[in-house]
């Protein structure tokens, strides 16, 4: 017996890659975004002044490896720019 697999207008085009594409980055953005909006929560709640340029570029960040450095620094910081020590 055969089955039925049903094809929609631009299934398997560029056109779905591309939305393929493109929901993934904004979900990898998103999360970014989240970790930096983590990170700022954390050293507000610790009492850490953040600088406004600290502030800019921790907000400014897309790179999840590098905020994943920051985040475990946040917990430990005394200032702002001490997450973006060696």
């Amino acid at each position: 017996m055969a089955t039925y697999t049903p094809r929609f207008p631009g299934s398997g085009t560029l056109i779905e890659e591309a939305l393929i594409e493109g929901e993934t980055k904004g979900r990898a953005e998103g999360r970014a975004e989240g970790r930096a909006e983590d990170i700022l929560r954390i050293l507000d709640r610790r009492g850490v002044e953040v600088s406004e340029a600290a502030r800019e570029r921790i907000a400014s960040c897309s790179d999840l490896e590098v905020l994943g450095v920051w985040l475990d620094r946040s917990l430990t910081a005394s200032t702002a720019e001490d997450l973006f020590g060696p």
